[in-house]
């Protein structure tokens, strides 16, 4: 007897194959082998930017798509060209998305990349006659864009186009802007707004301070601006603006990536700006929305305060500075001027104040206002004193000379010294003469009394009257 089992005839085992293998084609092909979408600034519903010291910012770009259920492909363009694909998070509220892959695609579209990207295709070239405008075409294929533009048109080789070059299309794998494409799956379909947040260079803030001092120099106004500049590659408009203050390590900004950041504020030092702390940093946050373009430097109002107690100070650092050894008479010096400011309530200020350059402003006699000097300061706390070397005293100087030295021992030895200060003003000034002293040292004899300020280092306040001078002159012992 033959087999009992049914034979299926050729002609219907062949479609069945044929959908067996349809099915596993299906079932093999890649999830994210679907159609893009693309999700432009159209979408967007917001976008909030925290700037950081050093050329970085942490972006978070909201923006509504329309999501099918299973796998997407969605393409964010006008990101930052400058962004951390690594520090990239796409999310809902919800937290339905899951995301399955992520590129970021900078192949950006150029005559250039155009040609690089058609080596071994076909273009058209297309040349007019000069005097009839009559426009004819040949088909090229692009050998080689290497130094330059290689053409095979019909049986000839041109080493430089002939006329203008037409693209049938742009290639694939060639985006007209920075895009990060995300694949993710969801579950549901419908509208959903989405959340881009990730880190980027190429913006950047600094605090520019101006200070008005007054007619009798005793006080100042204090103006701080912000300075922004964009060069990441795309804008952000209409974005809630936030700066940190402080130095982050880059061990800490994933932790500030995803911080709380709505602490309550602790000051206003400005209209325009809030500020708080945060971690071991300050955060100043923007009152109202702002755009920042693409290329662009702004300023914004950060804080100001007026009618600030200010002190001024002449000052000579090591003009003798000479201590073990036999040294001749010092050429004439001139002093550094320095003004000083205590930053608290009780001085009309009491604000942290970001690291930046202060520039000093005096009006002259007819009300116009010079510049007097700048100086740079570090991020200055509440409660800290700040200290502006503004330049060189023309009328207030002083010259050093050793009077005597003596050796008193191998490693003990004594010295004598005079310091003239002068001063051509027409007012008296106190005048701060400070020397640094090595080893172990003691003062024998001074005219006018020191004040030991370090383990090295004695400073004098030398009162010199009005177009007249005063001498300095005392003797150290020293040993090592």
């Amino acid at each position: 007897m033959g087999s009992s089992r049914m034979s299926t005839p050729l002609h219907r085992r062949q479609p069945l194959k044929a959908a067996l293998f349809a099915s596993a084609l299906a079932i093999a092909a890649p999830a994210f082998a679907q159609e893009e979408k693309t999700i432009g600034l159209g979408e967007q519903t917001g976008v909030a930017v925290t700037i950081y010291n050093e050329d970085l910012a942490l972006v978070k770009d909201r923006r509504t798509v329309s999501l099918d259920p299973g796998v997407n492909r969605l393409a964010f363009v006008d990101v930052s060209a400058r962004i951390r694909p690594e520090t990239a998070l796409v999310g809902t509220a919800e937290g339905r998305l899951s995301v399955l892959e992520q590129n970021f695609d900078f192949d950006l579209l150029t005559p250039e990349k155009l040609l690089e990207k058609s080596v071994g295709g076909t273009v058209r070239v297309v040349r007019t006659h000069p005097e009839t405008g009559e426009e004819t075409v040949e088909e090229a294929t692009v050998l080689s864009v290497a130094g330059g533009v290689v053409l095979r048109i019909g049986d000839r080789i041109e080493t430089a186009p002939p006329g203008r070059i037409v693209f049938a299309e742009v290639p694939p794998n060639l985006r007209a802007r920075p895009t990060l494409v995300v694949s993710v799956e969801n579950e549901t379909a419908g509208d959903t707004p989405v959340e881009l947040a990730y880190l980027t260079g190429g913006l950047s803030w600094r605090a520019d301070y101006v200070a008005a001092l007054s007619p009798d120099e005793t006080t100042l106004d204090l103006n701080g601006l912000v300075t922004l500049t964009n060069t990441s590659g795309t804008s952000y408009r209409e974005a809630r603006l936030q700066l940190v203050a402080g130095d982050v390590n880059r061990v800490r900004e994933m932790i500030m990536y995803r911080a709380d950041m709505a602490a309550q504020a602790e000051a206003a030092p400005a209209p325009s700006m809030t500020q708080e702390a945060l971690f071991e940093y300050h955060l100043y946050t923007l009152d109202r929305p702002t755009t920042i373009a693409d290329n662009q430097t702004k300023q914004v109002a950060l804080l100001s305060g007026s009618g600030i107690p200010v002190t001024k100070e002449y000052r000579f650092v090591n003009i003798a500075n000479a201590y073990d050894y036999v040294q001749a008479e010092a050429p004439r010096s001139n002093a550094t001027v320095r003004i000083a400011f205590d930053n608290s309530e009780a001085a009309r200020l009491g604000l942290p104040l970001p690291g930046g350059t202060v520039r000093v402003y005096k009006n002259d006699s007819g009300g116009q206002a010079l510049f007097v000097g700048e100086d740079a300061i570090q991020h200055t706390p509440k409660g800290e004193t700040v200290r502006l070397t503004l330049g060189q005293a023309f009328d207030v100087t002083a010259r050093a000379r050793q009077t005597a030295f003596e050796r008193i021992s191998d490693r003990v030895f004594e010295a004598a010294y005079e310091i003239e200060v002068k001063n051509a003003k027409t007012e008296d000034v106190t005048v701060v003469v400070a020397e640094t002293i090595p080893g172990e040292w003691e003062i024998l004899s001074e005219s006018i009394a020191h004040e030991k300020t370090s383990a090295f280092q004695a400073e004098w306040q030398v009162p010199v009257p009005a177009e007249g001078s005063t001498k300095l002159t005392y003797r150290v012992r020293i040993e090592y």
